[in-house]
């Protein structure tokens, strides 16, 4: 199988690679550091891996990449790249950024690839949107991140419904606290802004997850994984964050 993966070098988007590697398929990583995508494919098993760099927010550079790859054939796109932090109203505001990054930018993906998707023989194909407890949740200063988030549930759930009579699933996980450097980043900068150190505030976070711990990337690459080879679940959000949102 081919896989897109965007964001794919670090963190949730590096272990998913890893993952789908080791099982065998063949993964095409993109981002916009090509130092940090090259050694992710150092980690990669054999296979004709591909690292695309573009920033996902950028129509010109994704429509360029595509233009470079017209033979290109994708089994799955898992759409993960995204930027967090805080946001605030007046000069130096990352809302347009924010937004711009997770929420056009998963727009832009699935849409610049989604000829080479349909291109599949396989029965099924396969549409993987990262999203974020946040979408659920709501996080003070973090109102760019939080409506980016939510409104890939909105998109997932209009792509579900207009792509199922191609058999194309589209699915969203939401990660709560995952152990990435950008969760460590926003422990850090918590942490700083309210004058405490970052292992006090860690305990504090952990009070608000059932199991009193981060997720691992290795845990939610096994989601995905799963999710990529099933043919019967599509415009369905699933929460894999510790017990953080527990939906009837």
């Amino acid at each position: 199988m081919n896989y897109l993966i965007t964001g794919a070098g670090s963190g949730i988007g590096k272990a998913i690679a890893v993952a789908l590697s080791r099982q065998g398929h063949t993964c095409y990583l993109m981002g916009r550091d090509v130092n940090k995508l090259n050694a992710v494919l150092s980690l990669l098993g054999e296979g004709e891996h591909l690292v695309l760099v573009a920033d996902v927010a950028n129509a010109a550079a994704m429509q360029a990449v595509t233009d470079q790859h017209p033979a290109l054939i994708l089994d799955g796109i898992v759409a993960n790249a995204g930027l967090g932090g805080e946001n605030h109203f007046g000069e130096g505001d990352r809302w347009q950024e924010i937004i711009t990054t997770n929420l056009t930018g998963t727009y832009y993906t699935v849409q610049y690839f989604l000829a080479a998707l349909r291109k599949s023989q396989q029965p099924c194909k396969q549409i993987i949107i990262t999203s974020s407890v946040l979408a659920r949740l709501g996080v003070a200063n973090y109102s760019a991140y939080c409506a980016s988030k939510a409104g890939l549930l909105g998109l997932m759930r209009s792509w579900a419904v207009e792509y199922a009579p191609e058999q194309i699933l589209v699915n969203a996980i939401c990660p709560g606290w995952v152990d990435t450097d950008m969760a460590q980043a926003g422990l850090q900068g918590i942490a700083d802004g309210i004058g405490i150190t970052k292992a006090v505030f860690y305990e504090m976070a952990m009070q608000h997850v059932p199991l009193r711990r981060m997720s691992t990337p290795a845990e939610i690459a096994d989601l995905v994984s799963y999710l990529l080879r099933q043919s019967s679940i599509t415009g369905q959000t699933i929460d894999i964050n510790c017990g953080s949102v527990m939906n009837s």
